[in-house]
This record gives C-alpha cells, sequence and structure tokens, in this order.
C-alpha cells in the first residue's frame, strides 16, 4: 500500500515559518516527482512546488522567494520550508508523489492557518 502523510501544519502569525514534512511509503520514494499542492476554502487546489526526482524545483509564482521545497531520499520524505508567510497562504496542504503518468499519490493534507 501507498501511504503520504503530512504533518507539521498549524497556526502561525503573519511573517511566520512553519515546515511540513511528508512521508512517504510504498512507494520507489527516489524514482517520483513530489509536490506540494494547497486549496483555500472555495477555491481549487493549486501547485505550489514540485522537486524531481534529480532536484529540479519549480514553484508557484506566489511563493517564489518564500518557500523551498526538499527531499531526503534516505528518510522517503519532502519537505515545504514556508518562510514570510500571508494570510492568503492559508489552505490545506496536500503532499503529492507523481511517477510520469503511470502513477499519482495523494496524501490527505495538513491545515495551515495564517492569521494574527
Amino acid at each position: 500500500q501507498v501511504q503520504l502523510v503530512e504533518s507539521g501544519g498549524g497556526l502561525v502569525q503573519p511573517g511566520g515559518s512553519l515546515r511540513l514534512p511528508c512521508a512517504a511509503s510504498g512507494i520507489t520514494f527516489s524514482s517520483y516527482t513530489m509536490g506540494w499542492y494547497r486549496q483555500a476554502p472555495g477555491k481549487q487546489r493549486e501547485l505550489v512546488a514540485t522537486i524531481t526526482s534529480g532536484g529540479g524545483t519549480n514553484y508557484a509564482d506566489s511563493v517564489k522567494g518564500r518557500f523551498t521545497i526538499s527531499r531526503d531520499n534516505a528518510k522517503n520524505t519532502v519537505y515545504l520550508q514556508m518562510n514570510s508567510l500571508k494570510p492568503e497562504d492559508t489552505a490545506v496542504y496536500y503532499c503529492n508523489a507523481r511517477l510520469a503518468h503511470l502513477r499519482d499519490y495523494w496524501g490527505q493534507g495538513t491545515q495551515v492557518t495564517v492569521s494574527s
């Protein structure tokens, strides 16, 4: 079975930071592109950041310069470091594992709330 488990969410003040880990099991982790997506209330799920098996990264324009995605293949874990958080970052954050068009797995999400 495949399992992606996000954690690290919570309530943080504007300007603060959080780090979200996503631990994967049941996949050959190093072969997958990993990603973070988010969904705010009343809005569609959107891509936040991805990191390929080779370490290449892509970010949504809204988070460039503030968020960093990284991976530790030895721990089967992908991380999202979120700095300078804004209220508009409030969303449920989902971890994604993708093997081209062949495989696509999702975690159950972790809530991030940015509010004073």
